[in-house]
This record gives structure tokens, C-alpha cells and sequence, in this order.
């Protein structure tokens, strides 16, 4: 049982040509989407308003078989995503994140990130709620920072650390780390996150492929497949997804094997890692945040 918690958003995604197109997302709602495909039991926390874009949500929710727990909003939020002509994407945001309270339930594992760690004031619940479960769930955290919505570097980076704290397992791009701790090699940012707390870091650098650390030290994996890259959008989501189903596989996600998790060795974060590269690159050869079904994942 898995909680997600953080924001649902509609993309708006304009290509280069001029068409557009709208579809669900919010990086947390796309990671619920992957692991409810991927045949886990899992429970977003979101914010929705009673809107045509929350039901597009809310539809989008059901037939990848996430349960919801929607707080009420006065607006379902949106994203406009303007796509280059190598698929990347920059996004423009109208988010408002106020999920009250979070009921945490009995949850063997919970996952918090993106705008939804550091909007206010949706943040300072979600770094309570981790807080909370924390003795009794495995956590996963993928700050996925968005500068153009919160632009104080020192407050945003004293607001992760504090998250980093309360995780287990933290996933960030070389981008995010690069904002983050713009004077800081990445060996240097991610041993920075072991020693607040976190047992793994894993950083992801696009075609370059994935880097660990751990307590035994740097692990470096292979390279990501190669494949026809449509768009970018989401990729990240589904690496995080394709990360938290390679730790259920590997038995890793739960508390009682928390201390495992700590003494993870490499060629157990390499299997994390492919799972993870493999769940990415699906997605960015298709349209849009369309994260794969278990059965493409996991043949």
C-alpha cells in the first residue's frame, strides 16, 4: 500500500508546429499513474476542483487504477508545456496547493515531491505528513525543483534538505542538483544528502545515464536505452515510478527493510537503476506523460 501525495495538474502541450493538446498530470499524479499500471495498490493525495479539468483527472485516475483522496479546490491547476524541436519541454504554471490535513493512513510506502514540497502553503504539510509516517514507512522523495514558481534558491534548498532528512530514497536530476548547489560538483551535492539521512541518492543526467551513492560508496550504471525520443515530458515521473516498483520487486519497500536499504551494495542499485532508465525511456518515445503498464515494463 502506497501513498503518493502532491499535485494533479492538467499539461496544456504546444508543439512546435502550433498544435496543441491537454492531458492529465502533475509529476506526483504521473508517478501514482505509473505505479497503479504498474499493479501496485496506490492512493493519491491531491487537490482537484470540481472542474472539467479535475474530472479529465479524476477519469485519468481511474482507468490507470489510482484511488484518489482530493481535498477541494477552487480550481483544478494547469501547466502549459511548450515543446522545442528535440521534444524538451519548459513549462509556464498555474498551481494553487492546499490539501489541508493529509491522512496517511497505513501505508507501507510514501512518495513526496515536486511543486507540492515547496508551494506554500501545501509544503509545510507535506514535510509534517513525512515527518509522521516516517517511522513507520520507507520514503521517497524527488524534489523536482521548478525555479520559475519558487525562485529563492537558499529558502527552496533549506526546505529540501529538510525533506532529505525524512527520506530514504531521494531521486534528483543533474539540473535540479545544479540549481540547488550551483558550486558543488554532483559527488559533492549527493553525499551532502547521505549525510542529512538518506540511505540512497540517485541522480539522473538524461542520455548520460544514472548515478548512486550509497554507504559502500559512487555506483555508476549502465547507459539508458537508446531509443527515438518524441517528447521529454514526464520522463522523469516514470523513471520514479519505474524506481519505487524495482524496490517493491526487491523487497525493499518497506520499514522492516529499512537497514537493508541502508546497506544496499551495487549491483542492487544497478537493477533499481535499469528498472527506472527502462520505465523513462518508454515514455519519452511516445506523446505526453504516458507512463508504461505493467506488462510493458515488466514483460
Amino acid at each position: 500500500m502506497l501513498l503518493v501525495v502532491g499535485e494533479s495538474l492538467v499539461d496544456v502541450v504546444e508543439r512546435p508546429d502550433g498544435s496543441r493538446n491537454e492531458h492529465a498530470g502533475g509529476s506526483p499524479m504521473n508517478v501514482a499513474v505509473g505505479l497503479g499500471r504498474a499493479g501496485l495498490d496506490v492512493t493519491l493525495a491531491t487537490a482537484l476542483g470540481d472542474d472539467a479539468y479535475g474530472e479529465l483527472i479524476r477519469w485519468h485516475l481511474s482507468e490507470s487504477r489510482v484511488k484518489v483522496q482530493a481535498t477541494m479546490a477552487d480550481r483544478t491547476s494547469s501547466a502549459w508545456a511548450r515543446l522545442d524541436d528535440h521534444g524538451s519541454a519548459t513549462y509556464t504554471f498555474d498551481v494553487a496547493w492546499d490539501p489541508g490535513r493529509i491522512d496517511s493512513g497505513n501505508r507501507h510506502a510514501v512518495h513526496a515531491g515536486s511543486i507540492a514540497a515547496a508551494l506554500e502553503p501545501g509544503a509545510s504539510e507535506v514535510e509534517d505528513l513525512l515527518a509522521r509516517v516516517r517511522p513507520t514507512s520507507i520514503v521517497t522523495l524527488d524534489p523536482n525543483v521548478r525555479p520559475s514558481m519558487t525562485p529563492d534558491r537558499d529558502e527552496v534548498t533549506s526546505h529540501v534538505e529538510r525533506l532529505v532528512a525524512l527520506a530514504d530514497v531521494v531521486k534528483a536530476s543533474d539540473e535540479d542538483l545544479a540549481w540547488l548547489y550551483p558550486d558543488d560538483t554532483l559527488d559533492v551535492a549527493a553525499e551532502r544528502w547521505l549525510a542529512a539521512g538518506a540511505s540512497l541518492v540517485i541522480v539522473t543526467r538524461g542520455s548520460d545515464g544514472s548515478l548512486a551513492w550509497a554507504r559502500s560508496g559512487r555506483i555508476e550504471a549502465d547507459p539508458p536505452p537508446t531509443v527515438d525520443v518524441v517528447d521529454t515530458v514526464g520522463a522523469g515521473d516514470a523513471y520514479m515510478s519505474g524506481l519505487i516498483v524495482a524496490l517493491h520487486r526487491e523487497g525493499l519497500l518497506d520499514v522492516t527493510a529499512r537497514e537493508r536499504l541502508r546497506d544496499i551494495d551495487a549491483a542492487t542499485a544497478r537493477r533499481l537503476i535499469d528498472l527506472a532508465s527502462r520505465s523513462a525511456a518508454i515514455v519519452v518515445a511516445r506523446a505526453g506523460a504516458e507512463p508504461p503498464w505493467r506488462a510493458e515494463l515488466l514483460g
